[in-house]
């Protein structure tokens, strides 16, 4: 029986979009795919997701592989990328609200780097939840089974009692496999409703 809803925090709570700082900060589409493959698309990205390296860091780790001349926009992307993060998902708060409201326990499972804690408050307190497993802080990254592992250690969980929403479907199987229920997010929160046996 579900007690316990686990959510993902990228594209299913919060709307990850990196064309949203690529917009605003680089000038050409050349100067865009350059940064989008050097910041994005990068070893570094998961580097920071991992906790080796800062957000601050980034920028220093990346800037050689970049001609100069791009400089400005890869750091002005690489400190401020996450103006993306400020649009929820549309239906995320509500479901997070019913969700609570229906007795059930709420838990954050995220890949992030250190700005998480930053960016996600603004759009709902940590307190709202009844813990969260942030990669950064674990060294660890989904769909590693050490890190869920983690999350039901140090909350008490049982697998069984734990449905996971990630929009990745390696980390929902990797949830599955440690006996979690779990749903591949597509946008579709009413489905996820239905599946709970709560109100679409």
């Amino acid at each position: 029986m579900t007690k316990n809803i686990v959510m993902d925090m990228g594209n299913v709570l919060l709307d990850f979009d990196p064309q949203v700082p690529l917009d605003r900060y680089c000038s050409t589409p050349e100067e865009k795919e350059l940064v989008r493959r050097e910041l994005f698309q990068a070893p570094e990205w998961l580097m920071a997701d991992q906790g080796l390296i800062r957000d601050c860091e980034r920028f220093d780790h990346i800037k050689d592989r970049v001609p100069r001349q791009h400089w400005p926009a890869l750091k002005a992307c690489a400190d401020n990328w996450w103006v993306c993060m400020h649009n929820p998902i549309p239906g995320a708060l509500d479901f997070l609200h019913d969700c609570k409201a229906a007795g059930f326990g709420l838990y954050i499972l995220s890949n992030s780097s250190d700005l998480f804690f930053t960016y996600f408050p603004a759009f709902c307190p940590l307190e709202f939840f009844d813990g969260a497993v942030v990669s950064c802080q674990e060294k660890l990254l989904k769909p590693d089974p050490e890190i869920y592992r983690r999350l039901l250690e140090r909350y008490r969980l049982t697998p069984e009692t734990c449905y996971f929403v990630d929009d990745r479907q390696d980390n929902v199987a990797a949830a599955q496999a440690l006996g979690m229920g779990g749903h591949v997010f597509r946008m579709d929160y009413p489905a996820i409703r239905r599946e709970l046996g709560m109100q679409p």
